[in-house]
């Protein structure tokens, strides 16, 4: 009988053990756009340390990941600004919340024949995003160097035609899908391109932009998102947490030189 007992006992503590072991580890899917997991790579390794799996899950455009997300096939995603991300959940009706933010990644302006903005020609062509947040965003980047004037108390939601009062030099505007306009650089004179499709496309945000944001552009700083079940989740908030630590900062610094520029805010300073 006492074998039995003993047995049994060691059973226990067996299973207990295991459940402690590899079956104890929680796994996060985190849906990223692009191909670039640098970032996230070193978090994972931080992550792990906790018995937290973080899986990167890379989409090839900016819908997929909030309707994965969405739809409960991914976690968390990390790919888009507050901007964004409101427009986007409020057209589609998507019970989605921001649990975090995480940098900022300047918006620039490219070009394949000017190396100066101030050069381009009157009526000279400028590509933009096609979708709604990000061609608003580009719209204020053009403002900002000083080749148009936008409607005062712009909301970034304007078409092109309504949001332009002031265009002195009849530049023409093409919309162009966000990722297609690296490829487009040959047949416009400038081009206004997401830092992230950028650095796919192999162009450096710093040392091959002509113009780009600076840190003041807080309005288009990125998040973490959740659905809203979860925002309280205390895994995913961890994980939000590892993100926004010194040494994440001072990796993303070394790693980027300036191209994305670490940002941590409350949620309430973005509008949440």
């Amino acid at each position: 009988m006492k074998k039995v007992i003993l047995f049994t006992s060691l059973l226990l503590i067996g299973i207990v053990l295991s459940a402690c072991g590899d079956g104890g580890k929680e796994k996060v899917t985190i849906g990223i756009s692009g191909t670039d997991t640098a970032v996230w790579d070193y978090v994972a390794e931080k992550a792990a340390e906790e018995d937290i799996e973080i899986e990167i899950v890379s989409f090839n455009d900016y819908v997929q990941p909030n309707t994965a997300l969405a739809d409960g096939e991914i976690d968390l995603n990390s790919f888009q600004t507050v901007a964004y991300f409101d427009e986007f959940i409020q057209e589609r009706n998507l019970d989605l919340v921001p649990i975090a933010t995480t940098n900022l990644a300047p918006m620039g302006i490219y070009s394949d024949s000017l190396t100066d903005v101030n050069d381009i020609p009157d009526g000279g062509t400028i590509a933009l995003p096609n979708d709604v947040s990000n061609q608003g965003r580009a719209l204020m980047l053009l403002e900002d160097a000083g080749l148009i004037t936008l409607v005062e108390d712009y909301n970034g939601l304007d078409s092109i035609e309504n949001a332009i009062v002031d265009n002195p030099n009849d530049y023409q505007f093409e919309e162009v899908a966000p990722a297609q306009i690296p490829r487009a650089l040959g047949d416009v004179d400038l081009g206004v391109i997401n830092n992230g499709i950028a650095k796919d496309a192999n162009l450096h945000p710093i040392n091959d932009s002509i113009y780009r944001e600076d840190d003041t552009a807080t309005d288009y700083v990125n998040i973490i998102a959740a659905n809203s079940e979860d925002a309280e989740n205390e895994t995913y908030n961890r994980v939000a947490e590892l993100y926004q630590e010194e040494d994440t900062a001072e990796f993303i610094e070394e790693e980027y030189a300036g191209a994305l520029i670490p940002t941590v805010l409350e949620l309430n300073d973005i509008g949440w």
